[in-house]
């Protein structure tokens, strides 16, 4: 059944040409295939193990949800997990975020809170406020409006006519601005660039502003400057603009806190919630808005326009409830935040490394940004494919990591992504630095002149 380089299979992969192992089983930070190789696995899947591989309690709860109740349409009825899930999400949001609507993804989510941002605006009399301001680089997903709102010209080149406009600002991406993200800030990193935007636009227009609180893969783990979202806070209440704060992969621990935001005592008039919030067991997400939004709604067309079959699915909710109640009775959002710092300072020696130009992240996640040259920090070439070489050379010595691309230009750009499960050890944070050593090693030595296409 091999087809033009497909492997024997009958699954519509991702990557059509791609022969993946079959992982059989999985158990706390380790993934083990057919073949009986063993993988550490460094970013969690895809950001989304954060409580580890193989908990019981999860898979329990999700089963005994599934004898009872197994599916009901979250427009007809609601359930016992739903209310419950609502609940533990809106006691850990900060503010006035009360209101948790569970979708299955979180490109479904970024969806559903921008149309919400729309939707407010409208049924507030102000029809003028349609666009939304974002980042570049910035990622919010593969649905056409996140795509749209999305910097990220790989994924978007095929859906030209498709996609809506947005107003871009530079991102405070300090490894690549004026300013590396030392004072005084350029206006990428101070939010001068906001403000600029939303007068330039006419702030009678504008109706979000979309952000992730710390990079996730589009800028691999860059912190903004601390003072970057009060500001961003302040110019949004200025011009009534709403703040969409995108936590699908930075949120549910994964930087030492529940919500990215809290070190800056910053809170968004709508947060988006993923991955990590059922740990990989089942496909959550979540949209937690204020009451004062979902008020204006109800006393106008009475409900949010944004249909969704599997929405307040009652097995998907209850997966999320087990796995928040596990990561609150573990206590790992504060082992993330304690042992964080124990992988930053591991990564930090990588920059020893030939073409290792920044290592960046809070908490567990970080990025290591490969360059052809660490001095002017030219990017390598696209054609080099860097960033995926050596993913599959540290896959090669049993280590997962993820590979990012295109955050340097708009096409180049190559950056590995770390965020493993929040149970990691400290010696399989050596481990992950000495594989990830190894991998850099065996990719180097094939690197010079790979990218004289720079000059």
């Amino acid at each position: 059944m091999t087809t033009h380089g497909f492997p024997e299979t009958h699954v519509f992969f991702r990557k059509l040409t791609a022969h993946l192992p079959v992982i059989e089983r999985s158990a706390g930070c380790w993934l083990y295939d057919a073949d009986g190789n063993a993988f550490l696995d460094a970013c969690g899947g895809a950001f989304v193990v954060n409580v580890g591989h193989g908990v019981a309690e999860i898979a329990d709860a999700m089963a005994e949800q599934a004898r009872r109740l197994a599916y009901v349409s979250g427009a007809a009825f609601s359930n016992e997990p739903v209310e419950e899930l609502a609940a533990e999400m809106a006691a850990l949001a900060p503010g006035d975020l009360d209101r948790v609507y569970p979708l299955s993804s979180g490109s479904d989510a970024i969806e559903a809170a921008l149309k919400l941002g729309r939707q407010y605006w409208l049924e507030c009399g102000r029809a003028r406020k349609h666009k939304i301001i974002a980042l570049a680089p910035a990622y919010h997903g593969n649905t056409l409006l996140a795509l749209s709102a999305s910097a990220r010209e790989h994924y978007r080149t095929h859906y030209y006519g498709w996609l809506v406009n947005v107003v871009r600002i530079p991102a405070p991406y300090a490894y690549r601005c004026g300013c590396g993200g030392i004072p005084p800030y350029c206006p990428a990193c101070s939010g001068a660039a906001l403000e600029e935007a939303i007068v330039r636009e006419d702030p009678e227009t504008v109706a979000v502003f979309i952000a992730e609180p710390v990079g996730g893969s589009s800028t691999g783990a860059s912190v903004p400057p601390p003072e970057y979202f009060r500001r961003v806070r302040e110019i949004c209440d200025r011009y009534d603009v709403l703040f969409i704060a995108d936590e699908v992969l930075v949120g549910a621990g994964r930087t030492g806190t529940w919500s990215a935001l809290e070190p800056s005592g910053v809170v968004p008039d709508v947060m988006v919630m993923g991955k990590g919030i059922a740990g990989g067991y089942a496909p959550l997400a979540a949209v937690v808005a204020p009451t004062r939004i979902a008020d204006v709604l109800a006393r106008g067309s009475g409900a949010l326009n944004h249909a969704q079959t599997f929405s307040h699915h009652p097995v998907l909710c209850a997966a999320g409830v087990a796995t928040i109640r596990y990561l609150r009775a573990h206590r790992l959002v504060e082992r993330c935040a304690a042992i964080g710092p124990v992988l930053q300072r591991r990564l930090a020696r990588l920059r020893e490394l030939p073409y290792v130009g920044d290592v960046r992240g809070r908490g567990l996640l970080a990025g290591v940004e490969l360059v052809e040259d660490k001095e002017t920090r030219a990017p390598f070439a696209r054609e080099a494919h860097v960033a995926e070489r050596l993913t599959a050379a540290a896959r090669d010595v049993g280590l997962v990591v993820w590979p990012n691309v295109g955050h340097a230009n708009g096409e180049r750009g190559d950056t590995i992504m770390i965020a493993p499960p929040f149970i990691i050890t400290e010696d399989e944070i050596e481990m992950i630095g000495d594989r990830l050593d190894a991998a850099l090693v065996t990719v180097s030595r094939t690197l010079t002149g790979a990218s004289s296409a720079n000059a």
